[in-house]
């Protein structure tokens, strides 16, 4: 069996840190979406298509031919006219039953086994707000009667999470759908067909699903893969004046020094400098030679590889991309006085990003100088730069 990622969208609404590499490549526990998934992939799956398109040199670059057991093979989608166009790109190279799942969700490998054994059919996890998602109509036997994107009507609660297991009818459907308002060849279009013939099933999720649909999600992800997955390690050097409580995972060539205090689950990954007298705090994650310094409280963060916050900063639940320098005293705010949702801009809207704790996401290579202060929700375009003393109000994208 053959499975299909998609993962050729451009992702404007994980701005700024999609405007330096594809959204597969956003890093969770330090390792990219992208290899999560195909490590969540079952057994009987021995090949995987990757649907690419925007930087796609950067995954070819990460993956090349081969993850593991699996071979891989790569489609182009050159325009990304939506889920069913991504499929369709993969007609010449399919010719059996294959899975297919969205190139930014992160789903429970069990539950994937499960949907492997059910040919046309889909994965669907019960939520809270159905009027925010694709919602499934269903019978007593789990056959679908119909598909609704974002309905005003609630009728069901089954959200469709982006995983499915098709076989090849589904091209000729694709082939007959007719563009969205969107002008895009939508998936959920082909399979209301196939649900109008009887024939298309639901399998309910009963482990995790972390949908990544804008940068904050990260953290939920990150945290979740850590509270649950992360294996104590100390591979690195560790100070006998360090204090290390709960699960850590320390990586070959970082040292901890004399002062860090870490309370897990907390990731660090390959020669990073850590101390000496800093705090980091749950969820938080290192990435390789990443650097926090005297006097640093880092919580529930995210930092991509070579960021450092090395003098007095505070950093909390914020993403930090590539090379990001904080200057000394730089801090993010992240939590309103009132204690209202933070709110953050996408695409010149403004939205409520259902946190009440939300610091900042920073691009690649952002310098800020000493005393920066940043407010929560707001985000730094790659390789911009403040001035001493600076307090970011707005998004800085230039």
């Amino acid at each position: 069996m053959k499975a299909v990622i998609m993962a050729a969208g451009k992702s404007t609404r994980t701005y700024p840190l999609t405007l330096t590499r594809p959204k597969p490549l956003l890093p969770v526990a330090n390792r990219p979406i992208i290899e999560h998934q195909l490590e969540a992939l079952p057994e009987v799956v021995e090949s995987v298509v990757l649907v690419v398109g925007y930087r796609h040199e950067m995954i070819r670059e990460r993956l090349g031919d081969r993850f593991g057991r699996l071979a891989i093979e790569y489609v182009m989608q050159e325009e990304q006219k939506g889920t069913g166009h991504a499929i369709l790109q993969c007609a010449r190279v399919i010719d059996g039953p294959f899975l297919a799942m969205n190139g930014d969700d992160l789903f429970d490998p069990a539950d994937l086994a499960r949907l492997a054994a059910t040919v046309d059919s889909a994965l669907v996890k019960e939520v809270e707000d159905p009027q925010l998602y694709g919602i499934y109509e269903v019978t007593e036997g789990d056959r679908v009667v119909r598909l609704v994107e974002k309905p005003v009507e609630v009728f069901s609660h089954l959200a469709n999470v982006g995983a499915y297991h098709f076989s090849p009818s589904i091209f000729d459907m694709l082939r007959s759908t007719a563009p969205s308002e969107r002008g895009e060849i939508e998936i959920t279009s082909a399979i209301q067909m196939l649900a109008d013939r009887g024939v298309f099933r639901v399998v309910e999720m009963e482990g995790y699903w972390l949908p990544i649909g804008y940068p904050w999600h990260l953290l939920d992800a990150n945290a979740y893969f850590l509270e649950n997955f992360l294996e104590p390690l100390r591979h690195g050097q560790v100070s006998e004046k360090a204090h290390l409580s709960g699960p850590v995972a320390v990586g070959a060539g970082s040292v901890i020094k004399p002062g860090v205090v870490i309370e897990g689950p907390v990731l660090i990954g390959d020669h990073c400098t850590i101390g000496p007298n800093c705090y980091l705090r749950p969820g938080t994650s290192i990435g390789n030679h990443g650097k926090v310094g005297q006097g640093s409280e880092i919580k529930n963060a995210i930092f991509m590889e070579r960021a450092a916050a090395p003098h007095q900063n505070y950093v909390g639940d914020s993403v930090l991309g590539e090379q990001v320098n904080f200057g000394c005293g730089t801090v993010t705010a992240n939590f309103r006085h009132d204690g209202r949702n933070h709110r953050s801009m996408v695409g010149g809207v403004l939205l409520d990003t259902g946190r009440r704790k939300l610091g900042a996401i920073v691009g690649d290579g952002v310098h800020t100088g000493i005393h920066t202060c940043i407010y929560g929700g707001r985000k730094l375009w790659p390789h911009t730069t403040t001035r001493p003393g600076a307090v970011i109000q707005r998004d800085l994208m230039e």
